[in-house]
């Protein structure tokens, strides 16, 4: 009796069911098991019902006088339809995930297992409530019609949004611009919108069918690195051509845009107030863009006091008188001088500690791919550049490393001279290079006199330590490149006292 309750299809059935449950409630929602899960089901449900006579791919019941058998058969069909469904609609889901693209592929992903949803349905109501399905569609045409008016412009979304998902103009994370001004990064669509987050974290929803008709420009595709132009003015006081050499030096001296493809200068426009220049260049990514633009007016900016050239107004307004670079130099005729006064570090110095340290300080000149310090060896003097650009690099084994670029108004040196380390690569010259050398001695007398210059370097060391480490091992460890400890070891090597800082 036992063994013909096994055989009962009703309780093999049951225990089927029971047992496909206790699976996905075991393993999870992952997509591949759950491909499995269902194949397995769907295999043993078709091995039992054909074992049993039952075909449920037609409209027998079996026989009228038995309620229990009808009541069973109806209900197996239905779920081998089910079944079938859900192993095409796993099929499709996992598809799209090796695809490595389930989220943008989201809207065609729904619409797929819809109709294979929608077939199954008509095929529970075909072969297990035998209703003639033609008829069944033709009745309810009347109904579609009106449902369709009703919500005739909630289609129109949906089909803009096939539309969109099917030609692939855009995708998930790509940043977009439309023809009204409204721009952001793609974070989801769906049936009825496309989500866009804006740079000040704003969500912009924008309706499909709206989106479909407007003209958009997209930012990250075919590829993420994004161009910018800006737009420099330039008073004419030297020939263009020299002018345009200082821009070219700008853009050399960057680490913050593209290296290739090469960035470009053009000039734009000349007339008697203005020389106007185009820098165009790359970024790698739209998020780079601000961080780019503003090192490269700072560069504009010290590149030009460097060379001794004066920015324009901008065009049709004013000019607006500017100081005589002669008479400048008439005042403060050393450059030195005109060169710390334009560096940040040593604005707490004093006019008369500013003569001095100027009257110390050596001039150097280096031509174009000269070797201006080499790695692993220690600087004993501050250096600051005074013209040009020289790039950082560091040697490991055949390869070379590029670690950053200075450019006018940069100090290097700074780790021989407050630590006595070794320099972590070679620094080479891209172009003609002036610098002009602090030495160590003086450095010291000024930072007795000036504590607080000590705790500016030690935080300038650290924030190049930092940077360094995303490139190499810099073999510091974390806390000895802490600004505190660095400042304490300097003070401590130059023997400054504590105190109130100046």
């Amino acid at each position: 009796m036992s063994w013909q309750m096994l055989e009962d299809p009703l309780l093999q059935f049951v225990a089927l069911v029971l047992l496909s449950a206790a699976a996905r409630l075991i393993y999870g929602r992952d997509p591949t098991f759950r491909l499995a899960a269902n194949l397995v089901f769907f295999a043993l449900l078709t091995t039992l019902l054909v074992e049993h006579d039952i075909a449920p791919y037609t409209s027998d019941m079996g026989d009228a006088d038995d309620l229990l058998r009808r009541i069973f058969v109806g209900i197996a069909k239905s779920v081998w339809w089910i079944g079938g469904a859900m192993v095409l609609a796993s099929t499709v889901r996992l598809f799209l995930i090796f695809e490595r693209k389930p989220r943008e592929a989201r809207l065609l992903q729904d619409l797929v297992v819809g109709i294979i949803y929608l077939g199954a349905a008509l095929s529970v109501v075909a072969y297990v409530f035998s209703v003639p399905v033609g008829t069944l569609i033709a009745t309810s045409g009347v109904f579609a019609i009106v449902l369709g008016l009703a919500l005739q412009s909630t289609l129109n979304d949906v089909f803009s949004g096939v539309a969109l998902n099917l030609g692939r103009h855009y995708s998930v994370g790509d940043w977009i611009v439309l023809e009204d001004g409204v721009q952001g990064r793609v974070v989801e669509t769906n049936w009825r919108s496309t989500h866009l987050l804006n740079g000040t974290n704003d969500l912009i929803i924008v309706p499909n069918s709206a989106l479909a008709k407007a003209r958009l420009t997209n930012l990250t595709s075919p590829e993420e690195a994004h161009g910018i132009s800006l737009k420099i003015r330039v008073v004419p006081s030297i020939a263009p051509a020299a002018i345009e050499e200082t821009m070219r030096t700008v853009l050399l001296s960057s680490n913050a845009i593209l290296k290739s493809p090469a960035p470009v200068v053009s000039v734009t426009g000349l007339d008697s107030t203005a020389i106007e220049f185009e820098l165009s260049f790359r970024v790698s990514g739209l998020g780079e863009a601000t961080a780019a633009r503003n090192e490269i007016y700072d560069l504009v900016y010290r590149h030009a006091k460097a060379a001794g050239l004066q920015l324009a107004s901008p065009a049709g307004s004013p000019a607006v008188p500017v100081a005589d670079p002669l008479e400048e130099a008439g005042k403060h005729p050393n450059s030195a001088w005109r060169l710390l006064n334009a560096i940040p570090l040593f604005s707490t110095l004093t006019e008369d500690e500013k003569e001095s340290l100027a009257a110390d300080m050596k001039r150097l000149t280096f031509r174009k791919d000269a070797l201006i310090a080499t790695q692993d060896t220690s600087l004993t003097s501050l250096m600051i550049v005074r013209r040009g650009v020289a790039v950082v690099e560091r040697k490991e084994g055949n390869e070379i490393i590029e670690l950053a670029r200075i450019a006018p108004g940069d100090l290097f040196g700074e780790r021989g001279v407050l630590m006595g380390a070794l320099e972590p690569a070679n620094i080479r010259a891209l172009t003609s290079v002036v610098v002009y050398e602090i030495s160590k001695n003086h450095l010291a007398t000024i930072m007795q006199e000036r504590p607080a210059l000590a705790e500016e370097l030690g935080l300038l060391l650290s924030r190049r330590i930092e940077a360094e480490k995303h490139h190499f091992s810099a073999g510091v460890s974390a806390e000895a490149s802490h600004p505190t400890t660095l400042t304490t070891r300097i003070r401590h090597l130059f023997q400054i006292p504590h105190g109130t800082w100046q």
